[in-house]
């Protein structure tokens, strides 16, 4: 079937310049209307002037308005969502009411009253946060151990019971990774001979890497980092030194994994030399083990970043369990350090630790979004009051690098909030409204605002297009949050398929006598959130508005309609979970933070894509919304992990390796289903 309104394959965006751009637009590079007020300065309420002097505020400044008036667009949502569960039982459900009925309704999303969000760049909580003074989860993004949008989750969907091969000898992901063998370390200490230029391009790798995706290292560290490696002196006990050889790690480990993204097939010799920066990274990180206690021990913004790096290290040697542990262990100083600030804090401390406490923030939420029962380090629940990364932290040679890292942090914080509300809103175990027919449109259609919004205020450096026929992102970094944007995208609008998915669509022949069932599209019936609302009909004179698709149950429809009729706008944005899906998998490079930080993380989110695909293959009118595409998917991402794996390293990872196996299987079934067109039973 083909769609009129394909949101996703959109032309690539083109900047129109003009010359009457009002000063609030010229200052933030955006297309201005030249009306007065414009449109831009109507919607963010700012007040709209021509010829004035030039705003003298900074990029960092422009974007964290940006990202700040996003984060009030969620809470308003939030607050909405909370007052309408009052208002449930006098409004007119979104589905029919024989559909709504069959689901048991949710809690309301209720909570503590919304506080104001503390933003502000001098705020310190100076006593620990009782009780009572942690903000409700309405305003802090957190995301609840339990949800049901894992990738095991869906591998329990009971659509996938006539593929049994998917689940043959599947074993849990922590079972998996609990039965690895440790670590092993070296019976006696080495350090590798390195020259002072060695060092200086390890650390530029480090910097130009790990530091812009998590800038938490200041140019003082890293000079004094140099120092240290150089002069040898790494016997001195202290967190510094620990932080040195962590450094030096990451920095090797980012060197291994450059360049990948261009595809290019690797020499023999560029393999070799890739391998051995890895064993020097491996020697650096196994020094690091023996002084850990150091870290352990020592309560100070130093120590904490230990902790963290040896987390991201773990994250790259595809050890899931470990890098969650440390990263609960940075967490937990760094909770300690912001209710406790210490008498002699600097500065650069105070921003260091907000700038860890981030990073973990992150990493902690990546994790849980697969292994979603693992204990949480309680950093979510504050997140609200901590204040976002400052403009006035060193971590770049060069200013342009600094900024641009900058930005990138915040909309990496901004994108894992929002996904984190997307996870909660929607897939909480008992409150989500995923599952909620009569509440779930709603939920849908304001959480894709605020994504499209999160996109609008990207830089021009992170900016990208989305479509099957678009351009590649101008940077990598644009193409990793590209990633992000689809990953959040078809979340989002998961719930409409699953509502298909489960039979409701009317796939199943004979499920209702006649056209009684029928589900249109009542377009004169605005929603409060902008989306036009389902009604029920016996008439089919009420779906012209919605130009209603029959799910289709064979051949032996009867002529007069045989099942329920599902609305345009409900396959509309099934096909915008599905496009968001294909379009993740196939956007996959070797993004440098994905394969070092994000391979493990990763293959669990290409397997579920495939999985979602998979099950969409098996109904005649999902099936028609998925392009050929979807025969080049499994191939692409099987060489891509496949070539990581290679790339990283012995030990790989048993968890990766089983999710390359459940994408083969999805692939092979794919191809059966979708390239024979034949029609499946639910």
């Amino acid at each position: 079937m083909e769609m009129e309104n394909d949101t996703l394959s959109e032309p690539t965006r083109k900047r129109l310049r003009t010359s009457h751009a009002c000063d609030v637009c010229r200052s933030r590079k955006i297309r201005c209307d030249g009306n007065i007020p414009c449109a831009a300065c109507t919607a963010t309420e700012n007040e709209c002037t021509y010829g004035s002097e030039a705003n003298s505020r900074g990029k960092s400044e422009l974007i964290l308005e940006g990202v700040l008036r996003v984060e009030k667009f969620l809470h308003e949502m939030n607050a909405t969502i909370a007052s309408s569960a009052y208002l449930d039982r006098s409004r007119q459900p979104l589905f029919s009411p024989a559909i709504a009925s069959s689901t048991v309704g949710r809690g309301s999303f209720s909570g503590s009253p919304l506080a104001e969000l503390h933003i502000g760049p001098h705020h310190r909580q100076r006593t620990p946060l009782s009780e009572a003074q942690i903000p409700s989860n309405l305003e802090n993004a957190v995301l609840d151990s339990w949800h049901t949008s894992t990738t095991e989750s869906l591998l329990q969907w009971p659509h996938f019971d006539m593929f049994p091969s998917l689940r043959n000898d599947y074993v849990s992901i922590f079972q998996l990774e609990q039965s690895r063998p440790p670590i092993r370390t070296r019976s006696t200490t080495m350090y590798p001979y390195v020259t002072a230029e060695d060092v200086d391009d390890i650390l530029g790798a480090f910097e130009h890497g790990v530091n812009f995706w998590y800038p938490t290292m200041s140019r003082s560290q890293l000079s004094k980092t140099r120092t240290i490696i150089i002069n040898g002196t790494f016997d001195e006990e202290g967190p510094y030194t620990c932080l040195a050889l962590l450094t030096m790690s990451l920095g090797c480990a980012s060197q291994m994994i450059a360049g990948l993204a261009s595809g290019a097939v690797l020499s023999d010799e560029e393999q070799k030399r890739r391998a051995a920066r890895r064993a020097m990274g491996d020697i650096y990180f196994d020094s690091v083990l023996r002084k850990l206690h150091v870290a352990h021990t020592d309560v100070s913004s130093t120590a904490t970043h230990c902790l963290f790096f040896v987390a991201m290290y773990f994250a790259f040697l595809r050890r899931p369990l470990q890098a969650w542990e440390y990263i609960s262990a940075a967490a937990a100083k760094c909770l300690i350090l912001l209710s406790y600030p210490p008498h002699d804090e600097t500065p650069e401390d105070q921003e260091r630790i907000r700038r860890i406490f981030w990073s973990c923030y992150i990493l902690e939420s990546d994790y849980l979004a697969e292994l979603s029962s693992l204990p949480l380090s309680g950093i979510a629940r504050i997140e609200s009051s901590v204040p976002l990364p400052g403009d006035h932290y060193h971590t770049h040679a060069a200013a342009q690098d600094e900024e641009q890292s900058s930005l990138y942090f915040l909309a990496c914080i901004s994108m894992r909030r929002l996904l984190n509300r997307v996870h909660q809103l929607l897939y909480a175990r008992g409150t989500g409204a995923s599952l909620d027919n009569a509440r779930f449109p709603y939920v849908v259609a304001e959480l894709n605002h605020q994504l499209d919004e999160w996109r609008d205020v990207l830089p021009a450096a992170f900016a990208f297009s989305v479509g099957f026929d678009c351009q590649p992102a101008a940077t990598e970094h644009g193409g990793f949050l590209r990633q992000r944007y689809l990953t959040c995208r078809s979340v989002i609008y998961r719930p409409y398929l699953m509502w298909m998915l489960s039979g409701a669509g009317g796939t199943s022949p004979g499920s209702g006598g006649g056209s009684g069932g029928a589900m249109t599209m009542a377009m004169d019936e605005p929603s409060p959130f902008g989306v036009a609302t389902v009604a029920t009909s016996s008439s089919s004179s009420t779906a012209t508005s919605a130009a209603a698709v029959s799910g289709g149950g064979g051949g032996g429809g009867g002529g007069g309609g045989g099942g329920p009729v599902v609305s345009q706008e409900v396959l509309r944005n099934c096909k915008a979970c599905l496009d968001a899906c294909l379009l993740h998998i196939l956007n996959l490079r070797g993004f440098a933070q994905t394969v070092l930080v994000d391979t493990w993380i990763c293959s669990l989110s290409m397997a579920g894509a495939m999985l979602v695909l998979l099950a969409a293959c098996r109904i005649p009118s999902l099936r028609n919304l998925i392009g050929p595409e979807v025969l080049a998917a499994g191939e692409h991402l099987r060489q891509l992990l496949h070539g990581w794996q290679q790339v990283s390293g012995e030990p790989t990872s048993p968890s990766v390796d089983q999710s390359v196996r459940i994408i083969g299987e999805a692939d092979r079934f794919i191809r059966q289903v979708y390239g024979s067109r034949d029609v499946l039973s639910l």
